[in-house]
């Protein structure tokens, strides 16, 4: 891995959108996978996921990705130098947590995420069974990488 990305590290300008291309959308599952879920995990058990599901929910996941960088902002210049806390958005103890200007992002970023998921076809739980699937299942995670990478190259005309 240490290679490959000392590859991209050498390549300027075409190395740069090749790294974007490649890790934006790691991070951002990550990020998804990490910090946000609607309702309580469940143990995932070999989740059958088809192909428009993928799409689905890499759509969502790249349509919540800017409200999530926002509302992340927004949230660390009301906290300050502290470190921003894991927000769950079904659990009010992580929401209550926060100042109450933070919190009013949070609220807003979840409510935002779950009108999101809705129009991409997903309901919330089942966002959340692919999410939790992601955590187990290498190949659903390279189908949602892929499809991921995909559609940062191509979006899909609205």
């Amino acid at each position: 891995m240490k290679e490959i990305y000392r590859f991209y590290l050498q390549i300027p300008l075409a190395g740069m959108l090749l790294r974007s291309l490649i890790v934006k959308p790691l991070a951002t599952t990550g990020f998804i996978i990490g910090l946000v879920s609607f309702s309580t995990p469940t143990l995932a058990q070999n989740l059958k996921v088809d192909s428009r599901e993928v799409t689905s929910y890499a759509q969502a996941v790249l349509a919540m990705e800017p409200a999530r960088q926002q509302a992340f902002e927004e949230i660390k210049k009301v906290i300050g130098s502290k470190e921003v806390p894991k927000i769950v958005c079904n659990d009010p103890n992580s929401i209550n947590a926060l100042p109450s200007k933070a919190r009013n992002i949070a609220v807003n970023y979840c409510n935002q995420s779950q009108q999101i998921v809705s129009s991409q076809g997903l309901s919330i739980d089942r966002f959340n069974q692919i999410t939790i699937e992601l955590t187990n299942n290498e190949a659903l995670k390279k189908q949602v990488y892929n499809t991921l990478l995909m559609l940062q190259k191509n979006p899909p005309s609205r």
